[in-house]
């Protein structure tokens, strides 16, 4: 059943009732097409564009940017004056001065409000269809509406309540909306298979469980937007620790001991993803994770010249030494979360002579003086053995070959904090070996769910419900000891609440889960680096200044949030 949404979309595409442009592959519109389909054909052309947009969501902007670089975690500067300005988007989320023409934050919404669209229109019409899989397709299309409003809920605080397509939409806010969500993956949790029987790209009753989880852990927040303190209630927190529960009982799941490995080109049947964004290759994804926050002079594939990075965002010195305060006088690389080394032989003064077979850049969290490719006029150079040169990396691209690829702890808003090289850079994602880019043919899936988050959530809600330390802290030792493939992080010996903020940091850096987590920590109104707005009303973004005006000729109808 692992089904390929790049086929059989035509029809899907004469049943969507959204304004929004459509992301669908267009090669499907050719003299192939065959306007006959059998009853499994359709079915999967209606659930197709259920899915199709969540490459868009996660991509290194949109969803990306608003829960990363709006937190402590990611930062992106002003690129040497030059690059990544973009009208001082990006020096506003971090700052937490957005508005409501925001780009991310309008793309972000619009692909969230046509998936619901496109959910409903799935959902209405696979209810008269005639195939075996169309009420399991219903299932999950009403189980994705559900995921499409939380995301809505957690990023504008408000839901979208739709049945019918030809009505408009009952926006609801607060307990309300949490009640609805709750509701609807509740219908259809016993209605969806096990992840044994589909890819991870599909919703699962597992990935329904890990969002029921989610949903608990974040009714406190959901129902009181603005409060000084949050309620954890004891029914919430028992609801995540039952759903958490079901899902490590399930036996479907297991930690991996390659903690990259779950990043990997090669991560599509991992067993510890729940959920995630499918990008095989056949699915044309994207590599925009990837690529984003590495030098415009490294380039991951020797088949490539054109594949590099951007320059863009780095992870804050805030958030580095997380690292360095809790391994004292150990390097943090210890951990083999935080970095992975692949180049150790070319790190080192002189070049050296590597086979496009072996060359492989580092992973995780990238420090100092970097190595690569050298490429002189769009070309590698190569040894005299006709292997390829790899070597020191100087900023030739930006037409500073006198300046070192040098990462830098240090990175700001002033001129000199927004030069190239500053800011610790982020490989967490795998390079796709296919992006002859740098931006294009991804192949790692995205993660949206996976066991490790199942087991700190269940750690954090035996923490908010009776402070069961004991308890918190073996579950995040099983978590930390299943990273084992190299060695594994030392086991904590204690647990509370900001040691648990600070696990998952490390566990789960650059994955869009950061806004979140500190805004349920109490955390998001703190300063850091470039950033100390107090207001507890950017807890939420703006709606779009375009959704409004599209909503005007309803008075009342769509009011934008308290403080923008």
């Amino acid at each position: 059943m692992k089904h390929k949404f790049s086929v059989l979309l035509v029809l899907s595409s004469l049943l969507l009732v959204s304004n929004a442009c459509t992301d669908l592959n267009e090669n499907v519109l050719d003299e192939s097409f065959n306007p006959t389909l059998t009853p499994q054909e359709t079915a999967d052309g209606l659930i197709a564009p259920v899915y199709a947009l969540l490459p868009e969501i996660y991509k290194h902007t949109n969803y990306f940017a608003l829960q990363e670089i709006s937190t402590d975690e990611a930062i992106l500067p002003y690129r040497g004056g030059t690059d990544w300005g973009d009208n001082g988007i990006y020096l506003n989320l971090h700052a937490h001065t957005t508005t409501s023409t925001d780009p991310n934050v309008r793309t972000t919404w619009d692909n969230l409000a046509t998936s619901i669209s496109r959910s409903i229109v799935a959902i209405n019409s696979l209810a008269t269809l005639n195939s075996a899989n169309a009420n399991m397709y219903k299932a999950e299309a009403r189980g994705m509406r559900a995921f499409y409003n939380l995301l809505m809920l957690d990023l504008f605080g408000i839901a979208f309540v739709k049945d019918d397509p030809r009505e408009y939409s009952k926006i609801i806010r607060g307990d309300e909306a949490v009640k609805y969500i709750e509701s609807e993956f509740l219908a259809v949790e016993n209605a969806l298979p096990a992840k044994a029987n589909v890819a991870a790209g599909r919703l699962t009753q597992g990935a329904v469980w890990g969002l029921l989880a989610k949903l608990y852990l974040n009714a406190a927040v959901y129902r009181n937007r603005y409060a000084d303190q949050f309620t954890f209630t004891a029914e919430d927190m028992d609801k995540v620790i039952s759903y958490t529960d079901k899902v490590i009982a399930s036996g479907q799941y297991q930690l991996s001991n390659d903690y990259f490995g779950i990043f990997g080109n090669n991560n599509h049947n991992n067993p510890e993803l729940i959920f995630a964004v499918d990008q095989r290759p056949e699915l044309n994804g994207h590599n925009r994770l990837a690529y984003f926050s590495l030098s415009g002079d490294q380039f991951p594939l020797a088949a490539y010249p054109s594949a590099n990075g951007t320059d863009g965002p780095a992870i804050t010195p805030d958030f580095y030494r997380t690292w360095t305060q809790a391994y004292g006088n150990e390097d943090p690389k210890r951990d083999p979360r935080f970095y992975q080394e692949n180049m150790k032989i070319y790190s080192n003064a002189a070049d050296t002579c590597v086979s496009a077979a072996d060359y492989k850049i580092n992973r995780g969290i990238l420090r100092g003086q970097q190595y690569g490719l050298l490429r002189v006029n769009g070309v590698f150079l190569k040894c005299a053995n006709g292997q390829f040169k790899v070597g020191k990396l100087y900023n030739s691209s930006r037409n500073r070959s006198d300046l070192p690829v040098n990462f830098t702890e240090q990175i700001d808003f002033t001129t000199a904090g927004s030069n190239y090289s500053t800011g610790y850079r982020v490989e967490k994602y795998e390079f796709s070996s296919s992006s002859n880019t740098g931006r294009n043919r991804g192949e790692a899936d995205i993660s949206i769910i996976r066991l490790a988050d199942i087991y700190l959530m269940r750690a954090e809600a035996k923490l908010r419900k009776s402070n069961d330390a004991a308890a918190a802290l073996a579950d995040v030792n099983t978590v930390r000891a299943a990273r084992s493939l190299t060695q594994a992080p030392p086991a904590l010996t204690a647990m509370n609440l900001d040691l648990l903020f600070r696990e998952r940091g490390f566990e789960f850096y650059w994955e869009m889960l950061r806004r979140t987590d500190m805004i349920r920590f109490n955390k998001y109104e703190g300063s850091w680096t470039e950033k100390t707005n107090t207001d507890k009303r950017k807890r939420i973004f703006p709606i779009p200044q375009t959704a409004i005006d599209g909503a005007s000729n309803r008075a009342g109808y769509l009011m934008q949030n308290e403080g923008y």
